[in-house]
């Protein structure tokens, strides 16, 4: 059986004739001699009816402490609706086709409510009823736990569904339908010439998914890298051909200098970020230190883009724990300096790695639009600079300008 997945979000599922869209789609690829199982999101976004959101919304006007049990329970219907429809749409056209909860499909998970992990997933039943000749309608974000309870897999769960389902049935590959023609090189919203790419790593969507990019959910991403199924994020609404996810040598094949090819694949950038800046004396270091992050810690508070020095500590966590995060501080008998509406930029590339000058690049890019690095970082693959907020837009397309024109 020549498996592919095709994974549809609620923006594409939203409407009868954008489900019509979708099942021409999806028979298409039987057309072509494939056999497709389709992934489903709840229909809609915020607002509509039933989207994720608003049937939380319905018990949150009950009471808004809601156990994890009963939470999945309920966000998984959104999906079931949607499954089931999408179904009944495509036998419409004429084709058999049948619904499968996450359960009925195999996604076995972990027991931790709102935000599973899939463990495993037996596609014994997919695979019976598309060998009986019906396509297979799969209901995304959910699975079961081994005791049998309903769990959802938390935001960006179809994305991950879709990816174990590829792997399980060692799929051709998987396809992303979203509402734009692939992975932009840049927010368009922000650089009116930013691009679909053509190919990418694993590694760069991942770091991009990570540092904002939300076309497709890293934890899917991690996933198909390990058995290296293709990926492929497309748009809903037209034939484009869309972007390729696949290994390094894939993405580079035929290429002659890769670091001179392409040395930044593509800007992100995560907003409502607070940095905070801790100044020590020469007798306040190694004790201070452990007791600053592991007070922290306690609180649960997560922080990012950690810079230590003897006399200084500067990290960022989100605007909305920056408060208690001073509390903590001031509790410990601190005085950090904060600095709120900060933006994190990443430049990704995999094609960076030991190549001089990058650094530099950056560097002259946002010299020339006057705009102040605060703090910076990098690893392999990625350099990271926080900006004021008020910077940001045109931080961003110095640095398309600079790497990706």
């Amino acid at each position: 059986m020549k498996f592919i997945i095709q994974k549809f979000g609620g923006t594409s599922l939203s409407t009868a004739e954008l489900r019509e869209q979708v099942a021409t789609k999806v028979i298409g690829a039987v057309q072509e001699g494939f056999i497709p199982v389709v992934v489903v999101s709840a229909m809609g976004r915020s607002g509509e009816p039933y989207s994720t959101d608003s049937l939380l919304s319905l018990v949150y006007a009950v009471n808004r402490e809601i156990p994890g049990r009963e939470s999945d329970l309920l966000l998984s219907c959104g999906e079931i609706i949607s499954g089931i429809i999408m179904a009944a749409t495509i036998r419409k056209k004429g084709f058999p086709a049948v619904f499968l909860t996450g359960a009925q499909a195999g996604i076995i998970t972990d027991d931790n409510y709102n935000d599973a992990r899939i463990k495993r997933v037996d596609p014994q039943a997919i695979i019976k009823y598309a060998g009986e000749g019906n396509i297979v309608v799969v209901a995304g974000f959910q699975g079961v736990s081994e005791n049998g309870e309903i769990t959802t897999l938390g935001r960006g769960g179809s994305d991950t569904t879709a990816a174990a389902l590829g792997v399980a049935l060692d799929a051709g590959w998987v396809d992303i339908y979203t509402d734009v023609d692939g992975i932009m090189t840049a927010d368009p919203r922000i650089v009116n010439d930013a691009r679909a790419l053509e190919k990418i790593t694993y590694n760069e969507i991942c770091q991009l998914a990570h540092e904002g990019a939300k076309v497709i959910h890293p934890r899917a991403v991690e996933i198909a890298m390990q058995k290296n199924i293709p990926l492929r994020v497309r748009c809903t609404f037209s034939d484009a051909p869309g972007t390729l996810v696949t290994n390094n040598g894939e993405v580079y094949k035929g290429a002659i200098d890769i670091t001179r090819d392409r040395i930044i694949t593509g800007i992100a950038q995560i907003t409502g970020i607070t940095q905070l800046k801790i100044n020590l004396s020469e007798e306040e270091t190694l004790g201070w230190h452990l007791r600053i992050f592991k007070g922290l810690a306690l609180a649960g508070i997560s922080i990012d883009f950690i810079n230590v020095s003897p006399n200084t500590i500067i990290f960022t966590v989100k605007d909305e724990l920056a408060q208690k995060a001073v509390e903590v501080l001031e509790n410990l008998g601190l005085r950090p300096e904060t600095f709120p509406g900060c933006v994190k930029i990443a430049a990704v590339g995999a094609g960076m790695t030991g190549v001089p000058g990058v650094m530099a690049g950056i560097v002259e890019a946002l010299t020339k639009e006057g705009v102040s690095i605060l703090q910076s970082a990098d690893s392999y693959t990625t350099i990271w600079v926080l900006v004021q907020r008020k910077d940001m837009e045109k931080a961003i397309r110095a640095l398309h300008q600079q790497f990706l024109n």
